[in-house]
């Protein structure tokens, strides 16, 4: 079904699809032309039933956004006792020699380091490191054992097959590593409401994200000064003019104490990367203020 068509279908149903006012889906469409390309997005109000979503249930290539599922799938296995935060990985010159991208390669000086689970997810999440990322995969398995976990929670449309490095090595790759926005935000109210992890690895892990050093220009930048965004971002190289994929999701904390779980995926945009990250900021500033009410 064409774009065109689905338009007229949410247009004509708004309440049967997402359940709210169909202004909100034009004015979300408004601002989601200028990305030229594929945006989708799916918000809901983890406190109550409300929901929205723009051609939310489309498959869109993740990029760093799967190291929040990774992070979940640890940090579980360290609430079964299999690890813990304070368990440490040596890492060698050959871990490290195959990464070209790493923003916190410093940190693993030239190997012959042993580095905590604790700074590993903190870096991963956080700072989005790529090397932290993939030495936490292969502890607990392969890339398909994080969708297999996420699917044993009563989430589907989530499907990872490689690790960084692999997906680094074509470019199609990338497009493997998929999620649709409805399926991120149902991971993020799970995770927030206590159904993935204990009690203690939900704080933990919320504070990570909430320390989240990357897309400062994304959901958080039109948001008012001092609001809580719980977020992890991702972004792809760009190839032809092309950049596949400007991610951002995330946990809002909205005045009135709630909380709203978002997903904004820029997919095969042509827009530049300032166009694609002011698409995703607007869009936050729209949901917030729909949801804030």
């Amino acid at each position: 079904m064409t774009r065109q068509k689905l338009f007229i279908i949410f247009f004509l149903f708004p309440f049967a699809i997402y359940g709210s006012n169909d202004s909100l889906w034009t004015n979300i469409h408004n601002i989601a032309i200028k990305a030229e390309g594929k945006v989708s997005v799916s918000a809901r109000l983890i406190e109550d039933s409300s929901y929205f979503n723009y051609y939310g249930d489309e498959m869109c290539a993740m990029q760093s956004v799967f190291k929040f599922p990774i992070a979940l799938a640890v940090l579980n296995r360290i609430d079964k006792n299999e690890f813990s935060l304070q368990h440490k990985i040596h890492f060698t010159l050959h871990d490290l020699k195959n990464y070209t991208e790493s923003t916190q390669r410093d940190s693993f000086y030239t190997g012959n380091i042993n580095i905590t689970f604790d700074k590993l997810i903190r870096y991963m999440v956080s700072q989005s490191d790529n090397i932290s990322c993939d030495a936490l995969i292969h502890q607990i398995g392969k890339p398909k054992d994080i969708a297999k976990f996420i699917n044993k929670n009563g989430v589907e449309d989530i499907e990872i097959k490689y690790d960084e490095v692999t997906m680094g090595r074509k470019w199609k790759n990338q497009y493997k590593n998929v999620c649709s926005p409805n399926a991120m935000t149902l991971i993020l109210e799970k995770f927030y409401t206590g159904k993935l992890l204990s009690k203690n690895n939900t704080d933990y892990l919320y504070q990570v994200m909430l320390e989240t050093t990357t897309g400062k220009n994304r959901i958080i930048k039109l948001l008012p000064k001092g609001t809580k965004v719980a977020h992890k971002t991702g972004t792809s190289n760009s190839k032809d003019g092309m950049t596949a994929a400007v991610n951002d999701c995330g946990i809002i904390e909205l005045p009135n104490g709630k909380h709203l779980a978002v997903a904004i995926f820029i997919s095969d945009t042509k827009a530049s990367m300032e166009t694609a990250e002011s698409v995703i900021a607007e869009i936050a500033q729209t949901l917030y203020a729909s949801f804030a009410n």
